[in-house]
């Protein structure tokens, strides 16, 4: 039912093909239990990344639109402002980014290199802000004053998560269930970085249709358990009802919110040892921010015995560049 009304939807055709469920050999050596990597740190633009797949629709909806400006915001080292940013490049579109400093830091690694740098190549205009507590807010007046001055703005939200964001990740699910399937294997669960929940709201609502009995599993990075579940719950329902469909009766959220500590955007142990191993092991890049401290949430949850037998699977959402920005950090 969900593949089916998925194709109402206009969508970029950004990716060109699947990405690579691959196994992580050596890492399943080490870990002493099978790894697969879902490698969407391979899609094909600015570096990669999982915010690819939802600008594929929520580009289309703004070409559409007639739109001239694409605008969002983020953090300054924000992976989904880079791909906004390097998509609005390629449509021949503007782009203007409101920036807020999450860790408060004054280091000119994070200040200047890493995505920040990648976003004046990619021509973007940014604006540095307080905070975004109010990000909703924010961008509807950024847009108010782009209008004002001659421009036709499309606001794409943090993360590119509202429901017709979340597609990109519905129709994720549907692939990775295709390779699943193929594998002719058992997977015990599958393990993602959960922030601005659109990854994971998609992913979840097409796996739970496709493979119920397979549990989606959110590492969460900016907060905790009770904060992140609503935000998940709510947007898979609102992308359901997006697809005119009902929530599968095997939708669950799970979310482990022991790893994103002391806050989001600041490394912490656990998630610099996990970026050291599968650089060393797999010779494959993480992230201090999401993905690093997703994969140490998997490997703990290894050594705690929280899956059940089988293989599992890492979905590997990019974020490499952010690396650039933390390397006194990286390097202890």
């Amino acid at each position: 039912m969900i593949e089916r009304q998925l194709t109402r939807f206009n969508r970029l055709e950004l990716l060109g093909a699947p990405t690579p469920l691959e196994k992580a050999r050596r890492l399943s050596e080490w870990a002493g239990r099978e790894i697969h990597l879902k490698r969407d740190d391979l899609t094909p633009l600015a570096l990669g990344g999982n915010k690819l797949r939802k600008l594929e629709y929520l580009a289309a909806d703004a070409l559409a639109r007639g739109a001239d400006t694409l605008v969002t915001a983020g953090a300054i080292q924000s992976n989904h402002v880079r791909q906004t940013a390097a998509l609005a490049a390629r449509l021949g579109l503007g782009c203007v980014a409101l920036l807020e400093n999450p860790i408060g830091t004054d280091s000119a690694s994070y200040l200047e290199n890493g995505n920040r740098l990648l976003l004046d190549l990619f021509d973007a205009r940014v604006e540095l802000v307080d905070n975004l507590d109010n990000a909703d807010e924010q961008l509807q007046a950024l847009a108010v004053r782009l209008h004002a001055s001659g421009r036709k703005p499309y606001l794409v939200p943090i993360g590119g998560s509202n429901a017709l964001g979340a597609l990109g990740y519905v129709r994720a699910g549907l692939e990775l269930a295709g390779q699943i399937e193929r594998s002719g294997q058992r997977f015990a669960g599958v393990v993602l970085a959960s922030g601005s929940a659109g990854t994971h709201a998609g992913l979840a609502l097409a796996l739970a249709e496709r493979l119920p009995e397979l549990p989606v599993i959110g590492i969460t990075v900016s907060r905790s358990e009770d904060a992140q579940k609503p935000k998940v719950q709510a947007l898979a329902e609102r992308t359901a009802e997006l697809l005119q469909v009902r929530v599968p009766d095997a939708f669950n959220v799970h979310l482990w919110d022991e790893y994103y500590a002391p806050r989001y955007g600041e490394a912490n142990a656990g998630g610099l040892a996990a970026i050291r191993l599968l650089a060393s092991q797999e010779g494959v890049l993480l992230d201090p921010v999401y993905t690093g401290k997703a994969m140490a949430g998997l490997l703990d949850g290894i050594a705690r015995q929280r899956f059940d037998d089988g293989p599992l699977i890492f979905l590997h959402t990019g974020g490499a560049p952010a690396l650039f920005a933390y390397p006194d950090v990286c390097k202890r």
